[in-house]
């Protein structure tokens, strides 16, 4: 996910963004010759996610800035333990200081986040995805993060799979075409091996929709009785993913009905920044 020339591109842009024409403070009151050490410490538990990203933010300010990586991605941490150390020129240091945390932070509290909802769905069958409700250009990032802390990847854009919503089965059927054959043409046209899915927000619908070849069915908004009685009626016959009305009080029983997938927006929609610090020591040489 984290592709090196994609993060050196969003870096690069994040850094540009935070000094446009370089770090005034640091310039005027950093005298060149200066060293800095910075230690990232965690001030609350979590998992760890956006390691290389933070050494970028530090690497791409000055090459001679050294990150050394203490703990990485996906590894559990507990308050107090330290991160990562940052050596090199304190200009640097100081320079890339907010960037590297402002991604750090945020990766490590989607990860943080998503490790909850893996937790919270042990001993079941239920694998919980992402989706796109992403910060823009930011994806990949985000979506690194969840796997960190053991979620998996839905489909990264639009273009990686088919999934047809409501308004989608609306444009295909308004000549009266019905919900079959209008899926079977479809999936007649798709590349081969592409996922196949449709969301459905009724018991009524799965018959027509299974029907139509797919792979995966959406059950949508449903509420616990009815995902049973879902997951009951499709019987193996496709992937089943639960959708809406999740978040860490109800995504136990949700997994407790069978369904394959739990797709969570709130995994990178609303998980908050981690807490965690880095303190700088500038020493002149």
């Amino acid at each position: 996910m984290l592709d090196p020339q994609l993060m050196t591109s969003v870096v690069t842009a994040a850094l540009l963004e935070d000094a446009p024409t370089g770090d005034i403070t640091s310039t005027l009151v950093i005298p060149a010759e200066s060293q800095a050490t910075a230690v990232l410490a965690a001030r609350e538990p979590g998992v760890f996610a956006g390691a290389d990203v933070f050494a970028a933010a530090f690497t791409l300010t000055d090459p001679a800035v050294q990150v050394e990586l203490i703990k990485h991605d996906g590894e559990r941490f507990a308050v107090g333990n330290l991160l990562a150390r940052v050596t090199g020129p304190a200009r640097a240091v100081l320079t890339g200081e907010r960037v590297g945390l402002n991604f750090v932070q945020r990766m490590s509290g989607i990860a943080t986040l998503t490790a909850a909802y893996v937790a919270a769905t042990a001993g079941t069958t239920a694998t919980i995805l992402d989706t796109r409700k992403t910060t823009p250009t930011l994806r990949a990032f985000e979506r690194h993060a969840v796997a960190c802390g053991g979620g998996t990847n839905h489909r990264f854009s639009l273009s990686d799979a088919f999934m047809a919503k409501d308004n989608h089965l609306a444009v295909l059927t308004a000549g009266g075409l019905d919900v079959t054959t209008a899926l079977q043409q479809v999936k007649a046209q798709l590349p081969a091996g592409m996922t196949f899915e449709v969301e459905v927000d009724r018991l009524d619908q799965i018959e027509p929709v299974l029907a139509g070849g797919v792979d995966v069915i959406m059950l949508d908004n449903f509420s616990l009785a009815d995902l049973s009685a879902g997951v009951a009626q499709i019987n193996g016959r496709a992937k089943i993913e639960a959708s809406g009305g999740v978040n860490l009080d109800t995504v136990a029983a949700i997994a407790r009905t069978g369904v394959d997938y739990i797709s969570v927006g709130a995994l990178t929609h609303s998980a908050r920044a981690l807490d965690l610090g880095l303190d700088v020591t500038i020493a002149s040489r």
